[in-house]
C-alpha cells in the first residue's frame, strides 16, 4: 500500500480529487487529499505559499515515508518546495507548474494574465472568469457542459493573489518526479509542460483537458498506480 497525498490547483478545493481519490483506494491505496489555504478564502488573509506547504508538510508527516505526492496546476509550486523532505518517495506533477528557483507562478505565466482568469487587486483575489463558456474551454473542455454548469463552474473559489508573485525556493530534489502531460490542455500550454517535464525522471501523457480529474479519473488514478508500483519497485532492488 502506497501513501498518496493529492494537491488541488488555484480555484479549488479537495472536491477537485473525489473520483481519482475513491479510484486510488479501490487499488489498496492509502489516499490524503489536502485543502490549501490559499484557496477558497473570501479574503486575502488565505495567505500565500508558505502557509500552503506548512499545511501539505503537516499532512505528509503524518503519513511516514514513500509518500507519492501529486500536485495539479499551481499546486505544483508546492511540490517543489517539498522536494526534499525525507517522507516523498516520488512527486507527480500533473499539468502543474514546477518551477525553478527564484521562479513565481507569475513567471511561469510569462507575466500575463490570462483571459480566463480575473484579478482583484483591492480584495488581493484572484478569481475564475464571470463566463462559464471561457472558463470551460480552458479548463474542462472534455467535461459535458451540463455537468460542468451544474457541477464544477459553482464550486470555483478565489485564490490569494499574493501566490502570483512569490518566489519558489526549490530545493534540489531528494527523490524522483514524473511529469503528466495533459495534452489538449488550454491552460498550461503543452509546450510549457513538455519544457517543465524535461527535468521529470518520467513522463506520462493524457488525452485530457487541464482537469482530468474530472474527464477521466479512473485512468489518472491508472497513470498514479503505475508510478506507485515503479517507485515501490525500485525501493525493493535498492534494499534496506
Amino acid at each position: 500500500m502506497t501513501s498518496f497525498v493529492l494537491i488541488h490547483g488555484a480555484f479549488c478545493r479537495s472536491w477537485i480529487w473525489d473520483d481519482t481519490a475513491t479510484s486510488l483506494a479501490a487499488k489498496g491505496h492509502r489516499v490524503e487529499v489536502v485543502d490549501l489555504p490559499s484557496a477558497g478564502s473570501d479574503h486575502a488573509g488565505g495567505g500565500g505559499l508558505a502557509g500552503d506547504v506548512r499545511t501539505v508538510q503537516g499532512v505528509v508527516d503524518g503519513c511516514g515515508t514513500g509518500v507519492i505526492l501529486v500536485g495539479h496546476s499551481g499546486g505544483g509550486m508546492v511540490l517543489a518546495e517539498l522536494a526534499d523532505h525525507p517522507g516523498v518517495g516520488h512527486s507527480v506533477y500533473l499539468a502543474a507548474l514546477r518551477p525553478e528557483k527564484g521562479q513565481s507562478v507569475a513567471d511561469l505565466l510569462g507575466g500575463q494574465i490570462p483571459e480566463w482568469m480575473v484579478v482583484d487587486p483591492q480584495e488581493g483575489l484572484v478569481r475564475v472568469s464571470d463566463s462559464p463558456d471561457v472558463v470551460r474551454q480552458a479548463l474542462c473542455a472534455d467535461v459535458e457542459e451540463k455537468r460542468f454548469l451544474r457541477e464544477v463552474y459553482p464550486r470555483y473559489v478565489p485564490t490569494s493573489l499574493q501566490l502570483l508573485a512569490e518566489a519558489s525556493s526549490a530545493p534540489p530534489a531528494g527523490h524522483e518526479t514524473t511529469y503528466v502531460i495533459c495534452d489538449q490542455d488550454q491552460a498550461v500550454p503543452v509546450a510549457a509542460q513538455e519544457a517543465m517535464s524535461a527535468r521529470a525522471d518520467r513522463v506520462d501523457r493524457l488525452q485530457s483537458s487541464h482537469t482530468p480529474q474530472l474527464s477521466m479519473p479512473e485512468r489518472l488514478a491508472e497513470v498514479l498506480d503505475a508510478a506507485a508500483r515503479a517507485t515501490a519497485g525500485r525501493a525493493a532492488l535498492a534494499g534496506p
